[in-house]
């Protein structure tokens, strides 16, 4: 992943913020279509383009025509975070969601993530249903908002920002020029 290639040639120390993209999108989650309805926006041709992104970087994509609520996971995430396994989860939800088009809103599919990961199932769900980590989700999405973020993903290093899935070019680019 270039995220990893970018931290081990730099020696950098990451921080993870989640961000709330579509926090409308109900726990039974949402139909494509119906998301981007009315907003001027061409699914198809944009499904497309994150084909292609998703190729060229790859990156397994299925196809899906559902969206669902990544608040759950968010919040499962900055548990495991605190458990040394923020990167691996990361890439276990991201492999459910667009790889297999699992929905990440569940807890079981949430909790099946982390038994694959070795981690303790019960304390996941306890997690999950206490909602133990809400606060630092929206301790995140503040620093989302506050810092002007307004897309996935975006790479942000001192005072510069590069949004979207960009060439490892130009996030060495980043690096080089701060």
């Amino acid at each position: 992943m270039r995220i990893d290639q970018l931290r081990h040639e730099f020696g950098l120390q990451l921080q993870h913020t989640v961000f709330p993209l579509h926090p409308e999108t109900p726990d039974a989650g949402l139909e494509l279509t119906e998301l981007f309805a009315g907003r001027g926006f061409d699914l198809k041709a944009n499904l497309t383009r994150l084909k292609s992104v998703a190729v060229d970087l790859d990156l397994p994509l299925c196809e899906r025509t559902r969206t669902y609520n990544s608040r759950r996971a968010q919040e499962l995430g900055k548990w495991t975070e605190q458990l040394g396994k923020g990167d691996e989860f990361r890439a276990a939800v991201y492999h459910a969601y667009f790889a297999t088009g699992r929905d990440i809103s569940r807890e079981e599919e949430l909790v099946t993530i982390i038994a694959a990961l070795g981690l303790p199932e019960a304390e996941a769900r306890r997690v999950l249903q206490q909602h133990s980590f809400s606060s630092a989700v929206e301790s995140d999405w503040q620093r989302a908002r506050t810092l002007g973020i307004t897309a996935v993903p975006t790479v942000r290093y001192r005072d510069q920002c590069l949004v979207g899935f960009t060439p490892y070019t130009s996030l060495r680019q980043l690096i080089s020029d701060a």
